[in-house]
């Protein structure tokens, strides 16, 4: 007897398989200029990926396959990482693209099933952002999509630190480390802690070994590491529990991004410690709200936005050799540290 052929799998039923409108299916599915919530966009991707509609949706997105770029982050509610997109959106335009956008919250078998996902929609270009390329990554599941999706002719960017070869933006983090342990260590303050974050993430352990080198290479000797979660709260509650030790002697505290130092401007306020009579207070980034809490926050300013465009201009633009950019910050000293 005959095999019974499968079933065709419809428009309609991608959409009811992502719990949305076919309307918002057909728009993420076509490659349609009208944005998308991306977490609507991912369940779109993933439905059609599971019923196996990417036939369908290749046929459709190859198209439009010219105008979009798609960007898979690691996460999209964080200050800084809202400065790139904004970036790559306005460079995009301007080259007559547009950005789709899909978050993994760094989960790396998530990572390389969405690259596979975009592969079959065929969008010009991909910008993968990462902080959680370790060594070792080129052997990985994600590296093999990126090197299938260049093989098919399409070109992807790397927005972070990789040993991937391929086109690479990323910032001079150690280098930024540096630059507020050696400013803090100039202030004459001896006994510092460091809220490091998360230590898998490799953004954070570079800046946390270069405030150290910083701090040591001013005389510093007595440095505490504190680990903590890489978020307002996390910030918060490493402040508390240093605020409840007598601050262990602390006479300043770094923060390796800035969103766990305004946490600990907050925990610190709560605690009844004065920032910055009794301790100083650093972060890295520069995000806009850095300027406008009390006392402004003394940091150092990344070029998040330039960054985030050139990632675009390398998405756009042929090359036969990997391109790799390494862009440094600097120090913008505030009310939040003093001698």
């Amino acid at each position: 007897m005959p095999h019974a052929a499968r079933p065709t799998v419809t428009l309609r039923d991608v959409a009811a398989a992502a719990g949305v409108s076919v309307a918002t299916a057909s728009r993420v599915l076509a490659g349609s200029a009208r944005k998308v919530a991306p977490e609507y966009a991912a369940r779109v991707l993933a439905a059609a990926a599971d019923l196996r509609y990417t036939a369908d949706a290749a046929a459709r997105a190859m198209r439009t396959a010219g105008d979009s770029i798609a960007l898979v982050a690691d996460d999209l509610t964080t200050p800084s990482m809202g400065m790139v997109v904004a970036a790559m959106e306005r460079e995009a335009s301007t080259a007559g693209a547009f950005v789709t956008v899909s978050a993994t919250m760094g989960d790396a078998a998530r990572q390389a099933e969405t690259v596979r996902v975009l592969r079959s929609l065929r969008p010009r270009a991909l910008v993968v952002t990462s902080n959680r390329f370790l060594a070792g990554a080129s052997d990985g599941r994600l590296a093999e999509e990126l090197r299938s999706y260049e093989r098919d002719g399409g070109r992807a960017v790397i927005f972070g630190d990789t040993d991937l070869p391929f086109d690479t933006i990323g910032f001079d983090n150690h280098g930024c480390g540096r630059l507020v342990g050696a400013y803090v260590a100039g202030l004459g303050h001896r006994r510092v802690a460091i809220l490091a974050g998360s230590p898998g993430l490799r953004n954070l352990a570079d800046r946390t070994a270069g405030c150290v080198a910083g701090l040591t290479a001013g005389g510093v000797r007595d440095i505490l590491v504190l680990p903590c979660p890489v978020s307002r709260d996390g910030g918060y509650a490493a402040a508390r529990d240093l605020a409840a030790r007598g601050l262990d002697g602390r006479q300043a505290v770094l923060a390796v991004n800035d969103t766990i130092a305004i946490g600990a401007l907050s925990g610190f306020r709560a605690a009844g410690v004065d920032v910055p009579e009794e301790v100083s207070v650093t972060g890295v980034d520069d995000v806009p709200l850095a300027r406008d809490v009390t006392p402004p926050l003394t940091t150092v300013a990344l070029p998040l936005a330039e960054a985030g465009a050139q990632a675009i201009r390398y998405a756009l633009t042929p090359s036969d050799t990997a391109r790799h950019l390494r862009m440094a910050g600097h120090l913008i000293p505030r009310q939040s540290t003093r001698p």
